[in-house]
């Protein structure tokens, strides 16, 4: 099984991608893991309708065919961290690949979100894009620890 991350928006260096570098790197000792950018829409507010649309299309040309696509959204479920882990080899156990969707600066267009099987909260707060993909990622390599009864402490 892969994990794929498709972000809107880069990583404009520390504190992120340094935190980013580093999940990455413990995660790949468990597990596929590839991250595909898109790029920002540009033009603030004024745009948005446009710049989601946009973004929409690029996200859903990245999704591996045949990938069971979950979208970070602050109204989908949330999971405790063994929770997750659960979640995670019920994943591992049906054979297809996992596609996380992280939106950027205004969400996912209704076009990505209805293309969804699952909508994944990691909690009611809104979070920077760039802060919800280290979250993920230190959750995902939590969870990877949790399925193998490995402690984890830091």
């Amino acid at each position: 099984m892969r994990i794929i991350l498709v972000c809107v928006g880069r990583l404009r260096g520390p504190p992120f991608a340094d935190d980013v570098a580093h999940y990455e790197r413990l995660l790949s000792r468990r597990v596929r893991l590839e991250t595909r950018e898109i790029r920002e829409g540009g033009g603030g507010a004024s745009r948005k309708a446009e710049n989601l649309a946009r973004e929409a299309e690029a996200i859903l040309t990245r999704v591996p065919p045949g990938a069971f696509l979950s979208a970070l959204d602050r109204e989908g479920e949330g999971l405790t961290s063994a929770g997750l882990a659960d979640w995670l080899e019920q994943r591992r156990r049906a054979g297809r690949d996992l596609c996380f969707v992280i939106g950027g600066a205004f969400g996912l267009d209704s076009s990505v979100l209805e293309r969804v099987e699952q909508r994944l909260s990691l909690g009611p707060l809104t979070l920077q894009h760039e802060l919800a993909r280290v979250v993920l990622l230190e959750q995902l390599f939590r969870a990877h620890k949790i399925l193998a009864n490995e402690p984890y402490h830091y």
